[in-house]
């Protein structure tokens, strides 16, 4: 059968992670045959990429995340699901064979009660804050921790939004299992499934677009002409029916309490536990909680945190030239904050919603003091992960023992993410936790 470039890109995003392996193959083979060009390689990055393991706006596995990174020039990427880390080995080995520096993470929602009445990320709930671990080496985790409850947590939230929803959508209703698990690979269904699941069924149940539109309008109290049109923009419809039922104020919110999650503490102590670096998720420094940013980052840091992660483009690409001018003083803020802390900076866009940038647009005047730091960010993290498989990580016993400073510490990961060039034909490296970071660097010179 002929090569068809197109079909082995649909077939990255297939279920079985067997047919994705292969066509990733293939696409590699391909285009170090000539059948195609490879871009060169930049220092743009994302690290910060969801996949469909959890959700992806254009329904990217691991495999296809990390070869449309490829394919873009970029010099590294990273995985961040949310509550899983079902994706990580796939992830980690596919960018091994693509050549690429990676890294892979999760992230979820914690409980900090020092800030509990002070909203910190989460829109409109106290205490309650998305949060980071990056620099996992593998998908089973040594000490599992809060992941198995992370997971079950969100599922039992997940059907419970279903429930409250088919309710107020009688006679459009979901049946969870045969509806909605089948559209993840691994069944950590999220809202955006549940939203996907409704606009299927609805298009079932209502196969008559005008009818359609009418049952929406009523239930959605909008207007069917607006309806009609969002048909055509299936992701904008779909986050249309997540605004109106499934946020705050519509009937399948439940509003998230503190104690709903785990504990900063704990969940830190898991990233620990398993080789990962504890990560503040910094949204934009205008709630209340990140308007105290000192205190914040002294706690977080205080609690294990070792690493700071920014969503760019939210930060400055903004139409409004007043709300611009605020978002970008105040992204460039953390940035100084996060370089006077020491603190490595992932980057990316998260791919979570369709409509996001595949890579940030670091060329843009604004992304200016972050174009540095994110690759830095990018290089420690990929020597972190590969260097963990040997015990050396960034929070390891060894690197805690080795290093008198933060600066020092990242000035050796830095250098050796820069000499950790990837390859999955590349010779085991030869370290080992008796070595000094001198040592090390030398055999990675060799």
């Amino acid at each position: 059968m002929a090569f068809s470039r197109e079909a082995c890109e649909a077939q990255l995003n297939d279920f079985d992670p067997a047919v994705r392996r292969a066509a990733l193959e293939t696409l590699w083979a391909q285009a170090n045959a000539g059948a195609f060009p490879l871009p060169e390689q930049t220092r743009a990055v994302n690290m910060h990429c969801h996949t469909f393991f959890s959700f992806n706006g254009y329904g990217c596995s691991p495999s296809a995340v990390a070869w449309k990174a490829r394919m873009l020039g970029l010099g590294a990427a990273g995985l961040v699901d949310f509550d899983v880390l079902d994706g990580a080995d796939e992830f980690l080995a596919a960018c091994r064979l693509l050549g690429l520096r990676a890294c892979a993470g999760l992230e979820t929602r914690i409980f900090v009660p020092a800030f509990a009445d002070r909203e910190i990320n989460s829109p409109g709930e106290p205490g309650v804050a998305y949060h980071m671990a990056v620099g996992f080496t593998k998908t089973d985790v040594a000490v599992p921790g809060v992941l198995p409850e992370l997971k079950a947590t969100a599922q039992r939230r997940n059907r419970g939004v279903t429930e409250r929803v088919n309710a107020f959508l009688n006679p459009l209703v979901l049946d969870y299992e045969r509806d909605v698990l089948p559209l993840t690979p691994g069944g950590n269904a999220t809202e955006r499934h549940l939203c996907i699941a409704y606009d299927l069924k609805a298009a079932e149940m209502f196969p008559d677009e005008a009818k359609r539109a009418a049952f929406w309008a009523d239930k959605l109290s909008a207007d069917p002409a607006a309806i009609a049109k969002m048909f055509a923009d299936a992701p904008t419809f779909q986050g249309f029916i997540r605004s109106k039922l499934m946020k705050s104020g519509g009937p399948g919110y439940v509003k998230a309490e503190g104690p709903d999650f785990p504990k900063l503490e704990s969940f830190n102590a898991f990233g620990l536990a398993n080789g990962a670096i504890p990560t503040l998720a910094w949204l934009d420094g205008t709630s209340p909680g990140e308007r105290d940013m000192d205190e914040l980052m002294a706690l977080m840091m205080q609690a294990g945190v070792a690493a700071l992660n920014i969503i760019p483009d939210r930060n400055w690409n903004i139409k409004d030239p007043q709300t611009r001018a605020t978002k970008v003083a105040l992204l460039h803020d953390i940035i100084r904050r996060a370089i006077d802390n020491e603190l490595p900076i992932v980057v990316g866009t998260e791919l979570n919603a369709f409509g996001q940038r595949y890579v940030d647009d670091f060329t843009a005047m604004e992304m200016g003091p972050l174009v540095g730091p994110a690759w830095d960010g990018a290089l420690i993290l990929h020597a972190h992960t590969v260097l963990g498989t040997h015990g050396l990580g960034y929070t390891s016993a060894w690197a805690t023992a080795r290093f008198s400073s933060t600066k020092a510490k990242n000035a050796f990961y830095r250098r050796a993410g820069e000499l950790l060039t990837p390859s999955e034909s590349a010779a085991p490296i030869a370290v080992q936790e008796t070595m000094t970071p001198e040592q090390v660097l030398a055999a990675l010179e060799n």
